[in-house]
């Protein structure tokens, strides 16, 4: 089976992000991004150059989110799609490339938070059982029975 792969933009939100509404009512999020550019020198270095700045578009339920979610500042890895675009205002006719964001998320590697996580539901022995096949389930205590022994972690946590 092939690896699916899309385009991708990483960078930084340059402006304060805007949510509006199309006419259809769908969410649309709008912030321009710049991208930074470096130069490698002869000696090994890098010199910081001017940045490049973008469009950047998201739509539907996933703009909302965006919108919750970014400020300015922020860097961000995202994943979706240049699109070219032309209208006509006051008679010019005015051309330009946006990124339309499917899917955005924090650059982990440039960005340090937390994630605030609901408890997840602790595994059962049977379904420890159906992950990880019979020869496990032959030794898995049950968080029940092992209340009462050792403070051992059941598996699959």
């Amino acid at each position: 089976m092939a690896i699916r792969t899309q385009q991708s933009l990483t960078g930084f939100i340059a402006t304060d992000p805007q949510l509006t509404y199309t006419e259809k009512g769908e969410a649309r999020f709008y912030a321009r991004v710049g991208q930074e550019n470096y130069r490698r020198e002869t000696d090994g270095s890098f010199t910081k150059l001017e940045p490049d700045f973008h469009n950047l578009v998201i739509y539907r339920a996933s703009a909302e989110r965006a919108y919750e979610r970014f400020a300015k500042g922020d860097s961000f890895v995202a994943e979706g799609y240049a699109h070219e675009y032309s209208y006509t205002r006051d008679g010019q006719q005015i051309e330009g490339e946006e990124f339309v964001a499917k899917k955005i998320g924090h650059d982990t590697a440039r960005t340090t938070y937390e994630v605030a996580r609901t408890r997840r539901e602790e595994p059962t022995v049977e379904r420890a059982a159906e992950r990880d096949g019979p020869a496990r389930n032959a030794t898995a205590p049950s968080r029940a029975s092992n209340a009462s022994a050792s403070r051992q972690p059941a598996l699959g946590l």
